[in-house]
């Protein structure tokens, strides 16, 4: 909510990772791996229909047995669903938010260190600085970017530095 209060065209796209994990929690080791190539079949659909109908035969297999499974899907499926509209190469940037989990943790230990800012602007500097230091540490790159950018800049015109 909040991030649509100060972006208001922002799309949320829940972690396909995290969806995964959270399911998983639910089966014993023994199904775990059967259950989790099931899995895949619904998050590399070729499209959102072909997801509904993989989403469909998985829980009518594993519902039975693991009833809380797949619950998660159901409920969250608008957030997991945005994803089918973008392409395979795009897909493989946005299934998880661990960069920008990487970034909070980032601020969470800026905030344990200095927990009181004097001022708005010195809190701004501090997190561009922090921004700063962390981008210096992304330097794998990411495979088909010029490919993946002319998508996101045709789907979101504008919206994208040139």
């Amino acid at each position: 909510e909040a991030i649509a209060a100060a972006f208001p065209k922002t799309e949320y796209q829940r972690c396909i990772v995290h969806q995964v994990r959270n399911t998983l929690k639910y089966v014993p080791d023994k199904d775990r791996k059967a259950f989790a190539t099931d899995l895949k079949t619904i998050y590399q659909a070729a499209d959102e229909k072909k997801a509904l109908a993989a989403l469909d035969r998985v829980m009518e297999k594993w519902t039975a047995k693991y009833p809380n499974s797949m619950k998660r899907w159901k409920d969250n499926w608008d957030a997991i669903s945005p994803i089918f509209k973008f392409s395979a190469a795009v897909r493989k940037v946005i299934y998880t938010t661990n960069a920008i989990e990487s970034l909070n943790s980032t601020y969470r230990k800026l905030n344990r260190q200095r927990s009181v800012f004097p001022s708005d602007t010195a809190l701004l500097k501090a997190l561009y600085l922090a921004t700063f230091e962390a981008t210096k540490k992304w330097t794998a790159t990411i495979r088909n970017w010029a490919q993946v950018y002319g998508e996101l800049s045709i789907m979101y015109e504008g919206r994208l530095p040139e």
